[in-house]
């Protein structure tokens, strides 16, 4: 369903992203993980076409996003880390300019709304001014933008930021239900519980390349981690400190 191929995106002479292979199959949750400035968010945003890529490709559902992005972009919804809303919208206007992006209008796609809403119950919101909004039901806003007009993809940049324990336990109800009817998602995120309880497939990205790839299992024995948690198997890919050298810096 994602596809990329040798992904590459530079910044001057900074390569953030350095050929990137990857398959997220249909059906799947498919995590991303990495440090910070490792090349996750500029990958993300490559694959939700905000960034054109320097070299290499990506397809959506068989469709590259940048020789074909209108059909390539019809089958995603894209999370952003920081999502921008539209704060002198409603949160009813919002969904319907959303679903008016992919060309999608009438009592079909209002009954979505209404069903988005009700899902985050964000019904007794939905004729205020977003600007009225927490960070928390923005986000659960955001996340109903990107569900709207019904992807077959979904690109999510730290899906949790802002969310309640019972939101977050329905986003990743949400997922799990998304991928059992047959979508994708590919998620990177910084909770490595999160991604190890909910994730079928995970790649690790360092330094702007995939260190590791594949499930839990493949993970450790490519990483050769001492334990078996995927914090071990993370840190040992991505060169985290020792006891002993923490020690060593707590000492002086």
């Amino acid at each position: 369903m994602i596809r990329l191929e040798a992904l590459t995106k530079r910044y001057g002479s900074f390569t953030a992203v350095d050929g990137i292979d990857l398959v997220a199959p249909r059906g799947e949750l498919f995590g991303l993980l990495g440090p910070n400035g490792a090349g996750k968010t500029s990958t993300l945003r490559m694959i939700a076409g905000i960034l054109r890529p320097d070299a290499g490709s990506v397809s959506i559902d068989g469709f590259d996003i940048v020789a074909d992005p209108y059909r390539a972009k019809a089958r995603l919804g894209y999370i952003p880390d920081r999502p921008f809303v539209y704060e002198k919208l409603t949160g009813t206007e919002l969904l319907r300019f959303a679903a008016g992006l992919y060309g999608q209008q009438g009592a079909e796609i209002e009954d979505r709304i209404r069903e988005l809403l009700a899902l985050w119950d964000l019904e007794r919101w939905a004729d205020e001014l977003v600007e009225s909004y927490s960070h928390g039901m923005r986000q659960k806003l955001i996340i109903s933008a990107a569900l709207v007009h019904r992807p077959r993809a979904l690109v999510i940049d730290e899906p949790m930021v802002g969310l309640d324990p019972k939101a977050a336990r329905l986003l990743k109800d949400l997922l799990r239900a998304f991928a059992d009817t047959g979508g994708t998602a590919l998620i990177s995120t910084h909770s490595l519980e999160f991604a190890e309880v909910l994730c079928d497939r995970l790649a690790v990205i360092n330094d702007g390349r995939i260190v590791a790839s594949g499930t839990m299992d493949e993970l450790r024995d490519q990483s050769e981690a001492d334990g078996n948690g995927l914090e071990d198997i993370f840190l040992r890919l991505t060169g985290g400190q020792s006891e002993r050298e923490l020690m060593h810096v707590l000492a002086g």
